[in-house]
């Protein structure tokens, strides 16, 4: 059996995938242009591209390119990023389940970056070493626990859930031993945000959504052979730990970025890879589609936070939350209709 056997699909899935990924660029640019133009001061949409261009008025280009504009790009790259990272650890995990917002590992990346706050600091690099340190140390802790017997299946499940409540309980003595100041910017930090994110961290976040998609994307056919079952991967030449921890680090490196960057954002790395599987009609893992279903999801979940109660701004991670759990009470019942 060769890679291209698994993967292959008839014409007509081929056609209708191409449709579908026309159609969801075309809603990604238009919640672009809509996060462009909507706001206290709405501009007309030939207005802003107008100013993308580098022409009309100063205030204008001021507002589309220096205020907005980093704010929609990066709500597309961290959505993307999450997906990416929700994909890889439901693979290795092979649960829908296995998202990082259930492990526990979104809560050690939090407990990480808060230390780091609390400390002191919020500077870029020191808040992004302090994300990917929980991160990385939450999901060690979480493998080693269950390693003696697989890293899969319900056990994975309730020790990550296990593990989010105890880091939970923590996080919230850190903001309580902290002075009022520090612990209400850790507090509007962690419930996870767009609003206040600036052109600073757009390097960093750049950069790691093309290397992690470039690792991704290397690692895709060994993970696509690995989701037909570790003894037929391994049949097939892949080595399943060397696999399993290579995709562990990319996937907490990630979202501990995200994180650092715009706090803890729920749902969107549960949801979005399965979203993008039945919308593809993916056997395995579709890592492009769940990415851009994941920016879809984040830059329609951050407009709703920005306009739905204007002037007034909800945090992104409310609304994520709001669509997750409607995703999971839908996935929870279809479940229940199988078993019948």
């Amino acid at each position: 059996m060769s890679i291209a056997s698994v993967i292959a699909v008839p014409f007509a899935t081929r056609r209708r995938r191409r449709i579908i990924w026309i159609a969801s660029s075309f809603v990604l640019l238009a919640l672009a242009i809509a996060g462009l133009s909507l706001g206290d001061a709405a501009i007309p949409v030939p207005d802003v591209f107008a100013a993308l261009f580098g022409r009309g008025e100063a205030g204008t280009r001021l507002i589309v390119v220096g205020w907005r504009l980093p704010r929609v790009v990066l709500g597309a790259a961290i959505g993307a990023m999450l997906a990416l990272s929700g994909a890889l650890f439901q693979v290795i995990t092979r649960n829908p389940l296995g998202s990082p917002d259930i492990l526990g590992f979104s809560a050690g990346a939090y407990t990480g970056a808060l230390l780091v706050i609390i400390g002191g600091s919020v500077s870029t690099v020191a808040l992004t070493a302090g994300a990917v340190g929980g991160g990385i140390a939450s999901a060690a802790l979480v493998f080693a626990l269950v390693a003696w017997r697989g890293a899969g299946g319900t056990r994975l499940i309730i020790v990550g859930i296990a593990l989010t409540a105890m880091l939970g309980a923590v996080n919230t003595m850190i903001e309580l031993a902290a002075d009022d100041v520090v612990a209400h910017t850790a507090a509007i930090w962690g419930a996870g945000s767009l609003n206040g994110i600036d052109g600073r961290w757009m390097p960093l976040i750049l950069i790691t959504f093309v290397l992690g998609g470039l690792a991704v994307a290397a690692l895709a056919p060994g993970l696509t052979l690995y989701e037909l079952g570790e003894d037929r991967a391994t049949s097939l030449g892949v080595r399943p730990v060397r696999l399993r921890i290579t995709a562990m680090l990319v996937g907490v490196v990630l979202l501990a970025v995200t994180i650092a960057a715009a706090g803890p954002i729920a749902f969107v790395a549960l949801a979005a890879p399965q979203i993008a599987r039945r919308v593809w009609r993916s056997g395995p893992m579709p890592f492009a589609a769940s990415a851009m279903t994941g920016a879809v999801l984040l830059m329609f979940s951050d407009l709703l936070a920005a306009r739905l109660f204007a002037p007034t701004m909800l945090p992104t991670g409310l609304v994520t939350i709001g669509i997750g759990g409607l995703y999971l009470a839908w996935m929870l019942s279809a479940a229940n209709r199988r078993r019948r």
